[in-house]
Order: structure tokens, then C-alpha cells, then sequence
């Protein structure tokens, strides 16, 4: 398996630059090309915040590394932190925190410490370590922000987790969706803008079975066990893939600037076309979308304004804020609805996993020679792992 990235590289957190290859992807701060991460061949798993990435080597020897802001600095600002990871199941990071899953308990650090404990900290019980699936944890989760541990009611049997910028969602044991914190974008998918402090079912959803949720900055998706995509919340950038004003203005805006005086030999102008058209920007509930007529979704993820969903059959698609190139497009242009991402066809890679960062994308493929099938399965990450490893 082999992971690639592109979008937002202002903190080498895609790639790291080289004086050997001044001309490359690396140190720019824009990577709209897929870019294969260095000596990442094999079993990992990547997670990513806005200016980090950390990656989860899985074997017999396993190694958690970072990259982006802090992988490189000196001491000045911030005290090396040094966390042993032998028998490491899980990471995940945050702008403030690295948290690592053992058999036996479970640490978050805060990397702009000089402590040389962590921040936060439980012991598991065997029974307990079948539960964890980061960000979720025995009894809570694990936040982005302090306080790290949220608790969470037993009654409701998370399955998985998903946080945004400013909410939660929640799938259950039983394929039902929750969401909980901030709604005024309409990201908790109720209908309303209101807020929500206490996890809250999305009625809209009720008895049909999810299989996974996604949360982006303000906006929310999740895909039924029949492959379907249900997309609600801030549309601003396009990133439900559904029509956004604000980005076929701007289209609008570059075709009158082509066309110049075409507009005055017709009976209707592009305006005119325009605001005949129906704009979303803001879905208070879950709106299907047909992401590829005649595919299902696999895995879908979600960045602070953009959205990445893996199809049965391998392909990316990809939409919304593609200022940074976290599109994968080879342009910085913004879409309102899925695209293929045509980088992975045209090497022949079968995709396998997406995880979204911010303003950034990184991809697992695999070579459709090495399947030597035509369809496969989505590959589950494996988690194992121990080495000793060092950051800022």
C-alpha cells in the first residue's frame, strides 16, 4: 500500500523539501499533484490536523513519525518530547496534542509543553482495549481542544467518531447517527441552527443503517450500508456537492470576462441563467447525493471546507475548497460537485483509504496489477506497532 498527498504543504507536512530537488513539490506551498510520501510502502495509517501529519508505521517494528509544523524545529520555542510507543495500537494528532493507544492504557501529550509526562492519561483493562478506536475511549473520547477527555454515555454503544470544527458526530453499534455542539451552519443535521449540548439523534436518518461518519469544519457526511452518501451543513465552498452560489459566480464571472459583448446578442445573459438555478448554502438536513452514478461510497473523509469519498471500484472523487490543491486536480479551483480524481486512473492505482486534513488530502492505493482483480474490498488498517519517537 502506498500513500500519497497533496493541498496544503506550507509546513513540508506533505513532503519535505531537498536541496537536491529545488524544482520539486517539496517546499512549495501549494501541491496540487498527488505526491507519493516517502517510505510509506506497506501497512500504515495516516492522520492529519491542519499544519501535522502523523504517521502510524504497523508491523513488527512499528514506528509512529511526524511531519509539518514542529517535525523540525529547534528547542527554542518548544522542548523536544520524546514518547515510547512500543505496542502502540493508535495515534491521533491534533494542532496541540499527540494521543497513543497502547494494550494497557491510552496517553495524550501536549507538544507545546516542556513536560516530560503526559498531559492526560488511562489505564485499560483487557476487556476495555477491544473498545478504543481513536478518538473514542473507554467511557468518552478524546478532544482536539483541553479538556482532552470528553465523557460520553454508556446507553448510547459509539461505534465510531467523528469531530469537526466546532461539533460531533456519532455513530452507534446499531447504524444510528447523533450530533452534538455547534450548529450555526447547519452541521447537526436537526433542521435548525441552534446549538446542541448533549448528543442529539439526526431524525432524518432514523432506520436507515450508516455504516460511517465524517465531520468537516462546518460541515457533515456519512455513507448508509448501501454505499449511499448523505451530505448537511455549510455549503459556502461547494463541499455537500451541491449547486454553491458563490462558486458559479465566480465562474460566471470568468466566462463574461471571456465572452465580453456575446452577452448583448442574446435575450438572456448568464445573470439571467444564473439566479434561475437553485443555490444551497446552508443543508439543515441530510441531503442524498449521487456521487458516482454506478459505484457505491467505501470510506469518506473530510477536510475543514472539502469532502474525499473512496468508490467500491477504487476511484476518488473529490469536491469543494480546492484552493490549495487538496483537490487533487492539478488546479486550485473549487467544485460543487464530486470530480474524479484522474492522477490515480491513469497510474492504475486502485484506491484503498482517504483521510483529509485541513486544508489537505492523503490517499492509499495500491497497483491494479498487484490485486489482479477488477473489484476488491476496502482493506482495513491493521494496528500494531512499538518504536521510540521524537518530535518538537
Amino acid at each position: 500500500m502506498r500513500w500519497f498527498g497533496f493541498g496544503f504543504n506550507a509546513f513540508a507536512q506533505i513532503c519535505v523539501p531537498e536541496k537536491e530537488e529545488s524544482n520539486s513539490a517539496a517546499g512549495q506551498e501549494k501541491v496540487c499533484v498527488p505526491v507519493e510520501l516517502l517510505n510509506h510502502i506497506g501497512r500504515s495509517k495516516i492522520r492529519a490536523s491542519w499544519s501535522r501529519r502523523a504517521s502510524l508505521f504497523l508491523g513488527e517494528e512499528s514506528c509512529v513519525r511526524l511531519a509539518g509544523f514542529c517535525a523540525s524545529i529547534s528547542n527554542e520555542s518548544f522542548s523536544p518530547v520524546a514518547v515510547n510507543t512500543s505496542g502502540c495500537r493508535d495515534a491521533d494528532i491534533s494542532e496541540t496534542h499527540l494521543t497513543v493507544a497502547f494494550p494497557d492504557r491510552i496517553e495524550s501529550w501536549d507538544l507545546q509543553s516542556k513536560d516530560k509526562t503526559p498531559s492526560w492519561s488511562m489505564e485499560m483493562t483487557q476487556s476495555q482495549n477491544s473498545d478504543v478506536n481513536l478518538p473514542l475511549v473507554p467511557g468518552g473520547y478524546i478532544s482536539s481542544k483541553p479538556p482532552v477527555f470528553r465523557s460520553l454515555s454508556s446507553h448510547l454503544k459509539a461505534k465510531s467518531l467523528a469531530l469537526g470544527g466546532e461539533h460531533a458526530i456519532l455513530l452507534t453499534a446499531a447504524g444510528a447517527v447523533y450530533t452534538w455542539g455547534q450548529g450555526s451552519h447547519g452541521q447537526l443535521g436537526h433542521g435548525g441552527l441552534n446549538a446542541e449540548e448533549e448528543p442529539r439523534t439526526v431524525e432524518a436518518l432514523w432506520g436507515m443503517s450508516i455504516r460511517s461518519v465524517a465531520a468537516g469544519g462546518w460541515h457533515s457526511v456519512c455513507v448508509g450500508d448501501g454505499g449511499d452518501l448523505y451530505v448537511w451543513g455549510w455549503n459556502e465552498s461547494g463541499q455537500l456537492g451541491l449547486p454553491s452560489r458563490a462558486l458559479r459566480k465566480a465562474s460566471q464571472q470568468k466566462s463574461d470576462h471571456q465572452a465580453g459583448e456575446q452577452c448583448s446578442s442574446f435575450s438572456t445573459c448568464p445573470d439571467e441563467e444564473l439566479n434561475e438555478e437553485v443555490f444551497i448554502s446552508i443543508q439543515a438536513f441530510p441531503a442524498l447525493v449521487d456521487v458516482s452514478p454506478s459505484c457505491e461510497i467505501g470510506t469518506v473523509s473530510c477536510g475543514s471546507r472539502h469532502t474525499a469519498a473512496v468508490t467500491t471500484t477504487g476511484c476518488l472523487y473529490t469536491w469543494g475548497w480546492g484552493e490549495y490543491g487538496q483537490l487533487g486536480h492539478q488546479t486550485t479551483t473549487s467544485l460543487d460537485e464530486p470530480q474524479c480524481v484522474e492522477f490515480f486512473r491513469k497510474e492504475k492505482l486502485h484506491v484503498v483509504d482517504v483521510v483529509c486534513g485541513s486544508w489537505n488530502t492523503f490517499t492509499a492505493a495500491i497497483k491494479k496489477e498487484v490485486l489482479g482483480l477488477k473489484n476488491v474490498p476496502e482493506l482495513s488498517p491493521v494496528s500494531t506497532g512499538s518504536e521510540l519517537w521524537t518530535t518538537c
